[in-house]
């Protein structure tokens, strides 16, 4: 599949996104040079989306009947996920990948194309500018994030205060956080009791009996007690019962807000003198 500027070093091999303009590898990333990412000790590295692509695919895997995620393999940067969301009104890409093949292109045509694209903060913003271009759709994006856009397109719309309503009822939440356009993507119908769709602004850990809420997730730091507020006030008013969360393995099949609740209840203990 042809893609724009393919053969120019723009591509942050760290985190995956892609910039507007051909880089040197003494040209750090922004998004990786902010506290909470990082430039690996061996330095800055600029990649070609054609290095990128080779010998690389994208796999789809069924998580509900009308949910599945995609994943590059072999991996490639942080490792996140996308999720294809298909609903009657129209099919939303939550969060994206910096690959897009014919394969993959052909296989969501064929599933009813994208109405829209949401993304959860900016180190997910990645390839958004291509994937927008290729199924003609708009990119919906939180107005607090909007310095940290470094891939121009038309398609891009930015929204706030709080919510943006879509369609059947789905809806994408501000809850702040990691970043300060920080969004999760409610999907009120889907599953048995409702999904939630978080990214890393609320993350599942490895027992699946507790999530996390961080600043920096590779570097550690902590959300201050005011932000993992916002994001329990934000969530609790919202129906689901399933989380689907950025990274492989990372969701909860039931009783995930309880878990949420839970969680950040233990997390302002500590705030408690």
């Amino acid at each position: 599949m042809k893609l724009s500027r393919a053969n120019q070093a723009n591509i942050c091999n760290t985190c995956g996104t892609r910039f507007s303009t051909a880089k040197t590898n003494q040209e750090l990333c922004c998004i990786c040079s902010d506290d909470r990412q990082f430039v690996p000790p061996q330095g800055q590295q600029w990649i070609t989306y054609e290095q990128l692509a080779k010998e690389r695919n994208i796999l789809f895997s069924q998580l509900q009947p009308q949910l599945y995620d995609l994943r590059i393999t072999p991996a490639f940067a942080i490792g996140q996920k996308a999720h294809l969301v298909l609903s009657p009104g129209g099919n939303i890409l939550w969060d994206c990948l910096p690959l897009l093949d014919a394969q993959t292109h052909a296989y969501i045509q064929s599933l009813g194309g994208l109405k829209a694209i949401a993304i959860s903060h900016p180190h997910f913003y990645s390839l958004m500018a291509e994937w927008a271009e290729a199924f003609d759709c708009p990119i919906y994006l939180h107005e607090n994030d909007r310095e940290w856009l470094k891939d121009s397109s038309p398609h891009i719309e930015t929204f706030s205060p709080e919510r943006k309503e879509l369609w059947d009822d789905i809806s994408i939440v501000h809850v702040g956080g990691h970043f300060p356009g920080s969004t999760v993507l409610h999907l009120p119908h889907h599953g048995h009791a409702g999904t939630l769709l978080t990214g890393d602004s609320i993350l599942v850990v490895q027992d699946k009996n507790r999530v996390t809420f961080m600043y920096s997730y590779p570097n550690m730091i902590p959300l201050p007690k005011r932000d993992i507020e916002q994001i329990w006030e934000r969530v609790k008013v919202l129906k689901f019962d399933t989380l689907h969360a950025a990274f492989k393995g990372s969701g909860i099949e039931k009783g995930a807000k309880e878990v949420v609740e839970k969680s950040a209840k233990r997390y302002l203990e500590i705030f408690t003198p």
